[in-house]
C-alpha cells in the first residue's frame, strides 16, 4: 500500500499548540500548486510501481486553494500515478470553510473523506486556541456533511487544556454522540517551543498538568468503549469500517510520497524531507530539482521506528516483523528488553505479539522508549 500527501501550506491563523504560521496567504496559490505537480513530475520514481491507495491534502489549510484546484491536482496526480479506484482521498479543512456552497462543490471532486480541524465545541477554548471558527461554525458543520453525503469524516480534539475539569471534556465528547462522528481523533495538549503556549507556561500564565491530562485519557477510554469505538491508535478511534487508512500507513511503515515545503516522505529504507521556506521550495522547484533531504536509516533506526508506531497499535507489535528487519538478534533484543515492562504489567505478551494493555496506554511513548536500541 503506497500513499500521497501533499502539504498545503497555507494557514489561517498561529495556534498555541504549535507553531505552523506560514506567511504563505501572500504566496500565489497558483504558483504553489503547480509548483507541487512540477515536483510530482520530478519525484514520481520514488515509490514503486503498486497503485496508490490514499492521497491527503494536509498542512495548513489546503480547503482555502478553493475545490477548482483541488479537481486539478487530483486530475494531474492521476496522470502520473495509477490511483486505485478505492483510494482514500482525504482533505483537511477547517468547519467555517465547509459551507453548503463548498461542500455541494466538493461533491463533484474526488475527495471522499474529510478531516476537520475542531479542535473544541467551547468557545472559550477556541478564542484561547486562537482559532479562527467558532463553536457554532463547529456544529453547522457537522449538521451539512450528511446533507451532501460526506459520512467519512473524522474531527480532531483537544483536551487538557489549562482550566478544563473533566465534565468539561465529557461535555466535549457528548457532540461525538449527538452527531455519530465516525471517526475522530483526540490529543493531549503539548506545548512546543516558540509558541505563544510555551511563552505562557514560561511565564507562568497558564498552568497545564499531567494529572489532568491523564484523567481525561481515562475519561476517552471509557467514553469510546461505551459507544461502540475502536481505539486503534493511542490517539485515534473509529466506528467500524471507518479507521483512517492514508494514517494507518504511516502506523504499519507503508510508504509514502510528500510533496510539498516540509514535506515528509518514506519508501522503506530511506526518509525524505523537502525544504521548509516556501520561496527557497518554489525557487528549487523552477530549476528542476526538489531542495530535499535524504537520510538513509540504518538497521537501528528501522527497529526503534518499528517499536515506536506500532506500540501506538491496538494489537500491538508482532516480533515476527523484527526478525524481519534484523533476524533473531532484534527479536532477542527486544524480548529482553521488554520483561521488566512485562513483569510490571505495563506490557503483555501473547502469542508473540507484544502490546500495551488499556490501562497503560497513556504511557505508551515512554513506555516504547525503554525497548530502543540507543
Amino acid at each position: 500500500m503506497s500513499g500521497i500527501y501533499i502539504h498545503i501550506p497555507f494557514c489561517k491563523q498561529a495556534c498555541v499548540y504549535c507553531d505552523f504560521h506560514f506567511s504563505t496567504l501572500q504566496t500565489n496559490r497558483e504558483q504553489m500548486v503547480e509548483a507541487l505537480i512540477a515536483e510530482a513530475k520530478l519525484r514520481r520514481g520514488y515509490l514503486n510501481s503498486s497503485p496508490i491507495q490514499s492521497v491527503y491534502f494536509g498542512g495548513g489549510t489546503p480547503s482555502i486553494l478553493g475545490v477548482d484546484r483541488i479537481i486539478w491536482l487530483m486530475e494531474q496526480l492521476s496522470q502520473l500515478f495509477e490511483i486505485d479506484p478505492q483510494a482514500e482521498i482525504s482533505l483537511e479543512a477547517n468547519p467555517d470553510d465547509l459551507s453548503a456552497g463548498y461542500l455541494a462543490a466538493l461533491q463533484k471532486s474526488a475527495v471522499n473523506r474529510l478531516s476537520i480541524g475542531i479542535q473544541s465545541f467551547k468557545e472559550e477554548d477556541l478564542r484561547f486556541m486562537n482559532r479562527a471558527h467558532s463553536a457554532e461554525d463547529s456544529l453547522h458543520c457537522l449538521e451539512l456533511l450528511p446533507q451532501y453525503g460526506f459520512n467519512n469524516y473524522t474531527i480532531d480534539l483537544i483536551y487538557g487544556l489549562p482550566g478544563q475539569s473533566l465534565a468539561d471534556w465529557q461535555g466535549q465528547l457528548s457532540f461525538l454522540k449527538r452527531f455519530s462522528v465516525p471517526h475522530f481523533s483526540a490529543y493531549a495538549l503539548t506545548v512546543e517551543e516558540k509558541t505563544v503556549l510555551h511563552h505562557q507556561v514560561e511565564k507562568g500564565e497558564v498552568s497545564l498538568t499531567e494529572d489532568a491530562s491523564y484523567e481525561h485519557f481515562i475519561a476517552l477510554q471509557k467514553f469510546a468503549a461505551e459507544e461502540g469505538f475502536s481505539h486503534y491508535e493511542l490517539s485515534n478511534f473509529c466506528k467500524t469500517g471507518f479507521h483512517s487508512r492514508h494514517n494507518t500507513s504511516y502506523w504499519q511503515s507503508k510508504p509514502y510520497l510528500g510533496l510539498g515545503p516540509s514535506a515528509h516522505s518514506f519508501n522503506g529504507t530511506t526518509r525524505t524531507w523537502n525544504v521548509a521556506n516556501n520561496a527557497l521550495y518554489l525557487k528549487g522547484i523552477e530549476s528542476g530539482k526538489s531542495l530535499a533531504k535524504t537520510e538513509s536509516l540504518g538497521k537501528k533506526d528501522l527497529y526503534n521506528e518499528l517499536v515506536m508506531t506500532r506500540l501506538r497499535l491496538q494489537e500491538g507489535l508482532n516480533l515476527e516483523e523484527l526478525k524481519t528487519l534484523g533476524g533473531d538478534s532484534c527479536y532477542q533484543y527486544c524480548l529482553a528488553e521488554a520483561q521488566s515492562e512485562i513483569a510490571k504489567g505495563r506490557l503483555i505478551l501473547a502469542k508473540n505479539q507484544l502490546y500495551i494493555p488499556s490501562e497503560y496506554r497513556f504511557q505508551s511513548d515512554g513506555i516504547a522508549a525503554s525497548l530502543f536500541k540507543v
